[in-house]
């Protein structure tokens, strides 16, 4: 577990984004099953190619896309584990991956980018995939 002091503005970089961190299974489970709509759930992580390419590139993406998911999450990888371990589940058959960014529509996992997708790519080319993205299933 990483410890709270270092985390801490990794998690603010998106809440203040507008995301809603999902720390429990519980919440995990309540936010996904059975949500309509679209849902972001973005697997935060403290690696480089988080805080270099997939934050900003989310964050651009929202500012820039005339298309939004509805609903704007988050879990931590390395720290809010039993939340992860969860949304991991419904990310399946993907194998597990942080950062990810997941979008789901009516409880339906329909587009995920793995971290081999975001590493060696700027945020830029993040947010305008995820633009695409949200074009297609918002």
């Amino acid at each position: 577990m990483y410890p709270e002091q270092l985390v801490a503005p990794m998690r603010t970089d998106l809440t203040t984004a507008g995301f809603q961190e999902l720390k429990t299974a519980a919440e995990v489970e309540a936010t996904l099953k059975d949500q309509k709509g679209t849902t972001l759930v973005v697997i935060n992580s403290v690696c480089g190619c988080a805080a270099g390419a997939a934050r900003p590139g989310i964050k651009w993406a929202l500012q820039n896309s005339p298309k939004k998911p509805d609903h704007l999450t988050t879990v931590f990888a390395g720290v809010d584990k039993e939340a992860v371990a969860k949304a991991r589940e419904f990310t399946l058959p993907y194998p597990p991956s942080s950062p990810a960014i997941a979008l789901f529509k009516d409880g339906e996992l329909v587009h995920f980018v793995e971290r081999h997708h975001i590493e060696g790519r700027n945020a830029q080319m993040i947010g305008q995939h995820l633009v695409e993205v949200f074009d297609e299933y918002c």
